[in-house]
């Protein structure tokens, strides 16, 4: 089969359909979503937000680093449902005390949701006991030179057939070359090495979803 032609791509219509068949927004992530946007914090796209939903499904232990205001932690709560735990790591702690308000406000308890408040490099490094693994679910969203270290110290703490997923793969087309980037960026420049590294790494099965800024998606094969 030769160069996919295709004369549709989904625009604006198609996701505003598609949001609404889905299940009402929870307030929680309303506030947290009203709360980011004057502040300009960084947070996933509601997109991603219900596509992490359905990965955390039947995940019990679930590591996120960058958690920020605890939107993507939230959504993959309610997607773990009542039985799963997730340790998130962020070394800003005025933001982590707000996610924690807003995480109750959607119900979910405090034991469910762990905060390590440090680097995450550091946190890994020090052999931190709330990140022994394994975990079936790796969730990275922070420092995007860091990225590729983030899967080296997180590989040994995963389970066989664990998801790891990374958001702003594609950097809002600059990663891919749609958009121009600036040769010299280190963030477009990591993320195209970490996307590379992934894709082409025989432990993992990785693909990239277009939702939000990019979802990049695999399995830890066993």
């Amino acid at each position: 089969m030769g160069k996919r032609e295709r004369d549709w791509i989904p625009d604006e219509t198609d996701h505003d359909w598609i949001e609404s068949l889905a299940q009402p927004l929870p307030p929680a992530l309303a506030a947290i979503e009203a709360a980011a946007r004057p502040e300009r914090i960084p947070i996933v796209d509601r997109d991603a937000g219900r596509v992490l939903a359905v990965l955390a499904g039947g995940r019990k232990r679930i590591v996120e680093v960058g958690t920020a205001y605890g939107y993507s932690t939230l959504w993959m709560a309610y997607g773990q449902g009542p039985g799963g735990t997730i340790v998130t790591i962020d070394p800003d702690r005025s933001r982590t005390d707000l996610a924690r308000g807003w995480w109750r406000q959607g119900g979910i308890a405090d034991e469910r949701i762990t905060v390590v408040t440090a680097p995450a490099l550091d946190a890994f490094a020090a052999d931190d006991p709330r990140l022994a693994g394994p975990f079936d679910l790796a969730f990275i969203d922070a420092m995007k030179p860091e990225y590729e270290r983030y899967v080296e110290a997180l590989r040994p703490r995963l389970a066989p057939g664990a998801l790891l997923v990374a958001d702003n793969v594609l950097w809002s087309g600059r990663v891919s070359g749609s958009r121009p980037a600036d040769p010299d960026d280190a963030n477009t420049n990591a993320l195209r090495q970490f996307d590379r590294a992934v894709l082409t790494d025989p432990g993992f099965l990785a693909t990239i979803l277009p939702v939000g800024d990019g979802l990049l998606v695999a399995t830890l094969r066993a």
